[in-house]
């Protein structure tokens, strides 16, 4: 039996992940943060997760089942980090991948995937030979898989992250990355502030919204409720 105040995030050491797990601790769950390096585990303590050890790149389907046995939730916010090809598809894809499947085979009832905005459409538009395009590809594949499971995901598609403090309020983009409202796009976007992805994160739990939704956003004016409904 699932416990409804129990969330595993995976990539717990990340940017993203450390200020969503305090966030997920002040609404009132459980978080276990899996890490790959025990030398986070006091960083990852401090945010009131509980820090696991489990490289998730090594760990196959009944490992990482059996850390999300009786879990509410899954979030997969891991990455590799660009540079290496072979890692990133190794992360990205096939360690997020396996994730759904242990998922699936754990009983797990929500998923939460963390992509980026245009993880749909960049592999047509994208320069094969970019450095860009193998992030691209796993996103994308990765993201597809997740559609195509029984899961009750939401895909959250962010645009460039920044560093700055959560604003509670989004703009909405299509999966080409454009304003869902028709309106005409600056030059340059906004960026997404990492601290509104977190909130998302919660906000999706908290409340069950975007299920089995991709939400692509920027920071904007519409509050972050009403974009994630």
């Amino acid at each position: 039996m699932a416990d409804e105040t129990r969330v595993v995030i995976l990539g717990g050491h990340g940017k993203i992940a450390l200020l969503a797990a305090p966030k997920l601790v002040e609404a009132g769950y459980a978080v276990d943060s899996l890490i790959r390096n025990p030398e986070h585990r006091d960083e990852v303590a401090a945010t009131g997760a509980n820090p696991v050890l489990l490289d998730i790149e090594q760990a196959d389907v009944d490992a990482l089942a059996e850390v999300f046995a009786g879990a509410a939730a899954v979030v997969f916010s891991a990455g590799a980090g660009g540079g290496n090809p072979e890692r990133t598809r190794a992360v990205d894809h096939d360690a997020a991948v396996r994730s759904m499947d242990a998922a699936e085979q754990a009983g797990v009832p929500r998923y939460v995937m963390v992509s980026y905005a245009r993880s749909e459409t960049d592999v047509e538009t994208l320069d094969r030979e970019s450095s860009f395009f193998p992030y691209a590809q796993a996103k994308h594949d990765a993201d597809e898989h997740l559609r195509g499971t029984g899961l009750d995901y939401t895909i959250l598609g962010p645009g460039r992250l920044t560093l700055e403090p959560a604003t509670s309020a989004l703009w909405p983009l299509d999966s080409a990355g454009r304003p869902l409202d028709g309106s005409e796009p600056p030059a340059e976007l906004p960026g997404a502030s990492r601290e509104n992805v977190a909130e998302a994160i919660v906000h999706v739990l908290r409340t069950g919204a975007a299920r089995r939704e991709t939400v692509n956003f920027v920071d904007g004016e519409t509050p972050l409720a009403d974009a994630l409904s």
